[in-house]
């Protein structure tokens, strides 16, 4: 699981089929502190109520796919909302 800041929408006029009626969000994955880390990225919106501004954590790889169906060609994904970030020490 990854935490992320969602920075924007994408707009795709043909996708797969299996991705009709998911949104796509473009994410930037940030570090413990808050910073970001690395280019953002597009990721498939498996809570389906996200916007710009929200903080979220990811699903990678196989399990991204897990809340979308067996068969979504996707390797990242909104797994669900963040309220609060605790980080020890």
């Amino acid at each position: 699981m990854l935490l992320a800041r969602v920075v924007g929408t994408v707009v795709a006029t043909v996708k797969d089929e299996s991705l009709k009626g998911i949104k796509l969000m473009v994410v930037q994955v940030l570090n413990e502190d808050g910073t970001p880390r690395g280019r953002p990225e597009v990721a498939a919106d498996a809570v389906g109520d996200c916007g710009p501004g929200d903080h979220v954590f990811l699903a990678t790889r196989k399990e991204a796919a897990f809340p979308l169906g067996d068969l979504v060609p996707v390797d990242l994904s909104i797994a669900g909302f963040v309220d609060k970030v605790t980080v020890p020490g």
